[in-house]
């Protein structure tokens, strides 16, 4: 006897769980349901009760397969699987509308945001340093063999402004160029003229600065050296001569550059080299220098790649009149690539969904509906991402909880396509239903 009740509770427990589970509610049924099906009696239509206390009635039961066919009563199909209920606010529109009720859509979590046009700024990062501006700099050179017997400029990194002494130069050839011209001064009575142009004309040849040539008088000892002047203000990057020694023609003594104005020069990847144009703006900051930008704008693409990294050249040019940016510092460059662009039909880059081949959003359109629909990405920034196709401003998209909308679509979508009968081809007869199949083999 104890036996038994022990195998009937059992039963009992077994068929409510499963169907508690059916039901989709979450709670066991009651003790009335539980004595229907354990007496085999059919089961019972139920309202369920939501967690806030109201109660959803079921409007129908579809099919488990997707097939267009409903019941208004539980069943099963012909392989045995029970019909799915359909609850009121979460019946289906459409062949591409989801619909949920307003109730789980607030416990989804679901927000929607406004498709709007906007101006997208793409900010790329990239490293760089700081270089001389290449257009400042100047070779110091002679053009005669000739012996340093003086340096005033004797340190690298001094400063030095035009027209100030770099160091005391003498030269054989030079002095012998001199005596000829000033010899043709005398014997003419002046400094221009045809007697005398073509002993100008050596010493410019050579390499004479023309403030020590207009110096020459006819009168007086004739100057043997030459104080030689710096063609521009700057600072000696190389010093590349000492104090004494013989220069030959065409060796470079000193290298000067101005300094207060420098580039920055900032490799780019190479697929982000088309995204942006000369004029973007650009934040600099250095590792010398944490807690300051500064703000200046690309002013050239460079037209070729380094081949081993990939990457392109840019430079950004910026004042340093105090003399705080320094050769080879090293920087960080933010370039804002799309500043400059119109604005764009953009949403959050939370509201799309890829799975590799396709691009969709979910579109809001309101009590409950929601729509997936492809569309076409352009550009990105700011977390946002253009759309090109596909969308309209005004739309309301889907930026949480999306997937789960997108993955009830699609079960929706594949079970229609899985259960779909193919087409009999011409002249053949069309498979015959499980019922009839079964009556004509009994």
């Amino acid at each position: 006897m104890i036996f038994k009740q022990l195998l009937l509770a059992g039963a009992v427990a077994l068929v409510g769980a499963a169907s508690g589970y059916r039901l989709g509610t979450g709670a066991w049924p009651d003790a009335d349901l539980v004595r229907q099906l354990v007496a085999g009696s059919p089961p019972v239509q139920l309202a369920v009760s939501e967690p806030g206390g109201g109660e959803r009635k079921i409007l129908y039961y579809r099919n488990p397969m997707g097939l267009a066919d409903t019941s208004p009563e539980p069943k099963k199909d012909w392989m045995g699987m029970d019909y799915i209920a359909v609850y009121e606010g979460e019946e289906v529109d459409d062949g591409k509308t989801v619909k949920v009720s307003l109730d789980r859509v607030q416990r989804a979590g679901v927000r929607s945001v406004t498709a709007e046009v906007r101006t997208l700024t793409r900010p790329i990062k990239a490293t760089g340093t700081v270089a001389m501006d290449e257009r400042t700099l100047r070779i110091v050179a002679l053009r005669t063999d000739g012996f340093i017997e003086k340096l005033y400029a004797n340190t690298t990194g001094q400063r030095v402004k035009a027209g100030e002494p770099l160091f005391r130069f003498y030269s054989p050839e030079v002095v012998s160029a001199l005596a000829t011209y000033r010899a043709a001064m005398i014997s003419s009575g002046k400094k221009r003229g045809p007697e005398v142009n073509g002993a100008l004309q050596k010493l410019e040849n050579l390499g004479v600065p023309r403030s020590h040539i207009r110096s020459i008088t006819t009168n007086g000892p004739l100057a043997t050296t030459i104080d030689w002047p710096s063609p521009v203000d700057g600072t000696i990057m190389e010093k590349m001569v000492i104090e004494g020694e013989r220069a030959e023609a065409g060796r470079a003594l000193f290298k000067i550059a101005d300094l207060s104005h420098v580039w920055i020069m900032a490799e780019i990847a190479e697929q982000d080299l088309g995204t942006f144009r000369a004029g973007a703006k650009a934040t600099v900051t250095l590792s010398a220098m944490p807690g300051e930008t500064i703000t200046g704008e690309v002013a050239f693409i460079y037209p070729d790649l380094a081949k081993e990294t990939r990457t392109g050249r840019i430079r950004i040019e910026l004042p340093n009149l105090d003399g705080r940016l320094k050769p080879e510092m090293y920087a960080d460059v933010v370039i804002d690539a799309g500043g400059g662009d119109g604005p764009r039909l953009a949403v959050p880059v939370d509201a799309i969904i890829a799975d590799g081949s396709r691009q969709v959003v979910i579109v809001d359109r309101g009590e409950g509906r929601f729509e997936p629909r492809d569309v076409k990405l352009g550009l990105r920034g700011d977390g946002y991402v253009e759309i090109v196709d596909g969308l309209s401003a005004g739309e309301m998209v889907v930026t949480s909880a999306n997937f789960l909308i997108d993955a009830e679509s699609n079960l929706k979508a594949a079970l229609k396509t899985f259960t779909k009968e193919p087409a009999s081809p011409p002249g053949e007869p069309a498979t015959p239903e499980p019922a009839a199949e079964a009556e004509a083999n009994p």
